[in-house]
């Protein structure tokens, strides 16, 4: 067996002349959609795939396929002769450009045998003599592949040799993914040794030295793996004691590695390269001379065995030097690892005389956290899930580890400043803290390419594609009336009804909604008193401080399911007050350790909030009905006294007006008189998120129980929601929760919402996530919806095939969008990470959708 070592990532080119078996080593080998065959290309653009004059155009759009598929990280093969040198550079050039690795597999087979193949073959008609120019031009390319740029170069020989090839795949050296911590990540130490032997004492590692005292090694008692983010040399008063700690750990397991600019520079030094000496490069070299020679040697066979970066814990972490793109990510090429050690400038320089890097963190939006250096500043800062963690060590700063998956950042200061920065290591304007829940400075700012266009989105409870059409809806919402995007880290999602009933005369009943809770497995559920007001976000913060530490200038936002202020301005300022009044007599600050809370409610009446729509669409019809009706019905009378026959008309007509009253009566129950906040009241049902968390997990109970403190805090403010905890399996249970249901909505309620008593994240037995509630309405709350007749019975009847799947297709992705955005609030994720999952909830409400479920 030959055994053909090649990258996960690469462009493969096969090499070989016609009858070579170049597409049946690539059928046997590969995925039909992996190979990309010069004969289907030129088939697509001329309808022949022989002919050769098609070519040119042919390659075009293979080049270009190529580099779609190698965009998105897959393997390509290209099934062609390649015997042209110009031919393979245009493969080699588009490997390049998506930096990935060219490779190429060479099957030379006698030139007898791939003519009598040829032979054998209508479609071929050219003669053997360009059979035999093509093995002269074979002949000549092998020794040639690896100087055009193939990094790796596999020669079968002979059809023996071809038949017992074998395919391995490789990973690349960046490749760790399997790695999944947890993690200490190191900032540029510029050796500091004694600096970082505090910094890992204060992390929790034990440090083993050697007989002469100096540490060699450490390990942490949690097995944790440290990780190095370059530039361990130059400046500082100990190089060769870093390194000889770092190769130490790198060497046992518990450390990873990847090289600074300085370590690049050192072994250039070191190979006799003519390099300026210079950035504190001499004092290394110094401190390099008093070291024996085999140490130096060490020295400079770890450097040259590190790599530019590091992908990790599934492709969640990237640690790079000086930070990676998200298109560099995973990819091996001298551009990649160039970016890797040195950033990007825009070829200016400062006041300093030093370059001016390009700021690519405030335009990076990969998925994966990027940890990096290169850069001191004297605080952290999270910029789009990015970190520079250099803080200036060697220059009298701290030196900075962040510990990963939580974020959190340890230091320790420098004894001294070392060595004088060229820059004042000064803090900018609106920086922050590196702590997980910190704002984004003001001026990063959201970008139109993160939301506007048809987008798929995987949001990790499932994927979502938003259509353009949604999209430039749900942008045309935000854009002009929405609050601002900083403060809207959620959306409520739709609510899906619940089954369509069987119980006469009702088109919603309890009994339907226990049965599709029940059959998904759930046993245990709360009826909550579904109040009819309108949907209300309330995000309250302590104060100024944590508004504009947190989300931007403010105190805090109150907003309706759309995103847009509730009522604006000072109503909703006086609104907050008091909501942050309450929530500090509730003790609730310090009970879950937050100086900010994102609260879900109804806000009372509707009439508040829906007072146009209650006039225009509401009392409009219930005033056209009673002035028209009452005055039909005395025309009916009269004419049933002089014995026409109008009796079942007459009848028609009170059923319609009685029909009507009880319409009017429905509306007029949820209107009431508002003056400013006078009048208004809150109900809240759930606390989403606080400082670093997510409460989505926490039972309903907990949550209505919070609710009940700030309602003991501000009755006048708040509104208790009436609820019953039901077990599916007692057949008591349910009849009572339904004779509740039945008393709510004969006084005038308009239902109950039952949900998951588990909460909101919420799963069925496969792991799916559940509906977070289905809503049960009354009779006479339906009669507002569907009008004032829909509960006669062939009204009723043509009710019953309402279709629910769209809508609950809907609920689902909605609620599903919204946990996705409370999880990134909580870990901090970046503003457009967030956002993007909220536009998305938007731009699912331009769905078409009945109304009225």
């Amino acid at each position: 067996m030959t055994t053909l070592d090649i990258p996960e990532l690469a462009l493969v080119a096969l090499v070989g002349i016609s009858g070579s078996g170049k597409s049946t080593f690539a059928r046997r080998h590969f995925g039909p959609t992996q190979v990309l065959s010069s004969d289907t290309f030129r088939g697509m653009v001329a309808d022949d795939e022989n002919d050769q004059s098609a070519s040119t155009d042919a390659f075009d759009v293979l080049h270009y396929v190529a580099g779609k598929r190698l965009r998105s990280g897959r393997l390509t093969v290209v099934d062609a002769t390649n015997l042209q040198q110009h031919a393979r550079a245009g493969l080699v050039t588009v490997a390049r450009e998506h930096d990935v690795l060219p490779v190429a597999i060479v099957l030379d087979v006698p030139e007898p045998l791939c003519w009598e193949r040829t032979q054998g073959r209508a479609d071929r008609t050219f003669g053997r003599p360009v059979l035999g120019r093509m093995q002269r031009d074979l002949r000549r390319s092998i020794g040639r592949l690896e100087r055009e740029g193939f990094r790796k170069v596999h020669v079968l020989r002979g059809v023996e040799e071809i038949e017992a090839a074998e395919i391995r795949y490789e990973k690349l050296y960046n490749d760790r993914r399997e790695l999944t911590g947890p993690f200490d990540i190191v900032g540029d130490v510029h050796g500091c040794r004694a600096e970082l032997e505090a910094l890992l004492v204060r992390l929790g590692w034990t440090l083993h030295r050697d007989e002469a005292g100096r540490p060699v090694n450490a390990v942490h008692p949690e097995g944790r793996t440290a990780i190095f983010v370059g530039d361990l040399v130059d400046r500082g008063p100990d190089s060769p004691g870093v390194l000889r700690l770092v190769m130490g750990m790198v060497a046992a397991g518990t450390a990873l590695c990847v090289p600074g600019n300085h370590e690049q520079k050192l072994l250039r030094k070191l190979r006799g390269r003519n390099v300026t000496v210079s950035h504190g490069l001499a004092e290394t070299l110094a401190q390099l001379d008093a070291e024996s020679p085999g140490f130096v040697a060490e020295i400079s066979a770890f450097v040259d065995g590190l790599v530019s970066h590091y992908v990790l814990d599934g492709g969640r972490l990237v640690v790079a030097h000086a930070g990676l793109k998200a298109e560099y990510q995973g990819r091996a090429s001298g551009r990649v690892r160039a970016f890797a050690l040195f950033g990007e400038t825009t070829g200016e320089t400062d006041e300093y005389g030093l370059p001016v890097r390009y700021p690519w963190a405030r335009e990076y939006r990969g998925s994966a956290m990027v940890v990096y250096g290169h850069t001191p500043t004297p605080v952290p800062e999270w910029i789009n899930n990015t970190i520079c963690i250099d803080t200036g060590c060697v220059f009298g700063g701290t030196l900075t580890a962040l510990r990963y998956p939580d974020r959190e950042l340890v230091s320790v200061p420098a004894a001294r400043e070392y060595y004088p920065p060229a820059r004042p290591l000064l803090v900018e304007p609106g920086r922050t803290g590196g702590t997980p829940g910190d704002a984004e400075r003001d001026d990063l700012g959201l970008d139109l390419r993160d939301v506007a266009g048809r987008r798929h989105i995987d949001y990790g409870y499932g994927a979502v594609t938003v259509p353009a059409e949604n999209a430039a809806a749900a942008l045309e919402v935000m854009s002009r009336f929405a609050v601002d995007p900083r403060w809207l880290p959620w959306l409520p999602p739709t609510m899906a009804p619940c089954s369509t009933s069987t119980v006469e005369g009702f088109l919603e009943h309890p009994a339907q909604a226990f049965d599709d809770y029940r059959s998904a497995g759930v046993d245990r559920v709360v009826c909550e008193e579904k109040h009819m007001g309108s949907r209300a976000v309330v995000l309250v913060c302590r104060d100024d401080g944590t508004g504009a530490r947190r989300f931007g200038p403010g105190d805090g936002v109150i907003y309706t399911r759309t995103g847009r202020p509730f009522f604006g301005g000072e109503q909703d300022r006086a609104l907050l007050s008091r909501v942050r009044a309450a929530v500090t007599a509730s003790g609730l600050w310090a009970e879950l350790d937050s100086d900010w809370l994102l609260l879900d409610c109804e806000l009372l009446p509707w009439s508040a909030k829906a007072g146009g729509l209650i006039r225009e669409q509401y009392a409009a019809v219930g005033a056209a009905g009673r002035a028209a009706l009452p005055a039909v019905l005395e025309l009916l009378d009269r004419a049933d006294g002089r014995a026409l026959p109008v009796g079942e008309l007459r009848d028609r007509m009170a059923r319609r007006h009685a029909d009507l009253v009880r319409y009017t009566e429905a509306y007029r129950g949820y209107v009431r008189p508002t003056d400013g906040l006078d009048g208004v009241t809150l109900a809240p049902f759930a606390v989403l998120a606080s400082e670093g968390v997510t409460h989505t997990g926490r039972d309903h109970g907990w949550h209505l129980a919070l609710a009940d403190r700030l309602y003991t805090a501000d009755p006048e403010l708040f509104t208790p929601t009436r609820r019953r905890v039901v077990d599916l399996a007692d057949p008591q249970a349910t009849a009572e929760a339904t004779d509740w249901w039945r008393e709510l909505t004969d006084s005038g309620g308009e239902g109950m919402v039952v949900k998951p008593y588990a909460g909101l994240a919420a799963r069925d037995a496969k792991g799916r996530l559940l509906q977070p509630g289905v809503k049960c309405r009354g009779r006479e709350y339906l009669r507002i919806i569907y009008g004032p007749e829909y509960a006669e019975p062939e009204q009723l009847a043509v009710l019953r095939d309402r279709s629910l799947g769209r809508k609950r297709g809907l609920a689902l992705r909605e609620h599903g969008l919204g946990l996705a955005a409370l999880d990134r609030l909580a870990e901090g994720a970046p503003l457009w990470r967030r956002h993007e999952l909220v536009f998305a909830i938007l731009a699912n409400e331009s769905e078409p959708v009945d109304p009225r479920l």
